[in-house]
């Protein structure tokens, strides 16, 4: 079995932090969100992985090598603009063969891993197996519509009128019958070959396709919102661990971790949060569900319920919360401004100031 991981797209709704930068990329945790995803693959047993590039195809590549560091034989596969997920299967038809596959969508966070929906796909090996969450707004997602006995009836793309609040999660099994399905589709309204049109071309076909209803924690990190809601689900599970220096006038008060060759200086930190190696906070406050990269320097601030990317400085800014800030930022206080009034005023005016 093998692996298609979708690391393409310009992540429009991470703006700007993805007009230079990867979205799947974005620390989670001081982690791509990326490599979690790859943490999976590797812990399901699968070692063979596609991985869809697109104009950040270096940045890509980059950070994530061969695969080696993960157990992983990496494949990297160009795709010109996104065409959808669709069009990602077609364009990796010769890395796939004729062997099953995942496709998982990079910038997904499935906090309990995909090992157990591997081994049940194996196990039974439908044509297709989806996986399915309860959202709040399924407008934003694919739908699926189920019947009484849970058998999906049909699928639709981001539904006006949904018919039911059960979302595609983006990671989807599959075996090779996919792949007359994704060429029988034609674009969508949104000009892309959608996943699934392909897998209702499938049931249309009554081929077997089955769905899971996943319980644990799902998140699409492709929005602000949703990106800092996986930073706090991730440093909840934090271990503390002290490898930097915190000073005697210092305080680290519970699931603290300080990298190695970070300095905490006359500074209180409060789990859970983590401040990376080389980082210097000095004069402030760091509180929970944040998350500072390496060789950052924050000073006479505070920060809660953040993401910080590395080489940035926050110096004399006060308080900052549930922000996410990109690398090499400098963040620092406005120049005074003098105030001053400035009047016409007719005759026999009366004026009150504030001074």
């Amino acid at each position: 079995m093998k692996a298609l991981v979708l690391s393409g797209g310009a992540g429009t709704r991470l703006r700007p932090i993805t007009h230079t930068s990867a979205k799947q990329l974005v620390p989670v945790a001081n982690k791509p969100v990326l490599f979690y995803g790859l943490e999976s693959i590797a812990a399901a047993g699968i070692n063979e992985v596609g991985v869809i590039v697109g104009d950040t195809a270096a940045e890509i590549q980059d950070a994530v090598g061969d695969g080696s560091k993960f157990g992983l034989e990496i494949t990297y596969i160009p795709q010109e603009r996104p065409l959808g997920l669709a069009h990602a299967v077609i364009i990796a038809r010769d890395f796939l063969g004729d062997d099953d596959f995942v496709m998982y969508l990079g910038d997904n966070f499935i906090v309990s891993g995909i090992a157990d929906l591997v081994e049940e796909f194996r196990d039974n090996r439908p044509d297709a197996q989806i996986l399915l969450t309860h959202v709040q707004d399924p407008r934003s997602f694919g739908v699926a519509e189920l019947d009484d006995d849970g058998q999906v009836l049909g699928l639709e793309e981001k539904p006006e009128h949904p018919k039911s609040d059960l979302a595609l999660v983006g990671v989807y099994l599959f075996t090779p019958v996919i792949h007359d399905a994704v060429r029988a589709i034609t674009p969508s309204w949104r000009g892309e070959l959608e996943i699934t049109h392909a897998i209702q071309h499938l049931i249309d076909a009554r081929a077997d396709v089955r769905c899971t209803v996943i319980q644990g924690y799902w998140k699409d990190t492709g929005n602000v919102a949703d990106m800092l809601e996986v930073n706090r689900t991730v440093l909840e599970s934090l271990s503390r661990r002290i490898d930097g220096e915190v000073d005697e006038a210092s305080e680290a008060v519970g699931r603290v971790v300080v990298e190695e060759g970070a300095r905490v200086i006359n500074s209180r930190i409060v789990g859970p949060a983590v401040v990376g190696a080389g980082t210097l906070v000095e004069d402030s406050f760091v509180g929970p569900f944040t998350s500072v990269a390496e060789n950052c320097r924050v000073i006479d601030s505070e920060l809660e319920f953040s993401i910080v990317l590395r080489d940035s400085t926050l110096h004399g800014v006060g308080r900052i919360e549930s922000s996410l800030i990109g690398r090499h930022v400098e963040v620092t206080p406005a120049p005074s401004v003098p105030s001053a009034h400035h009047l016409v005023l007719g005759d026999h005016s009366k004026v009150q100031i504030h001074t």
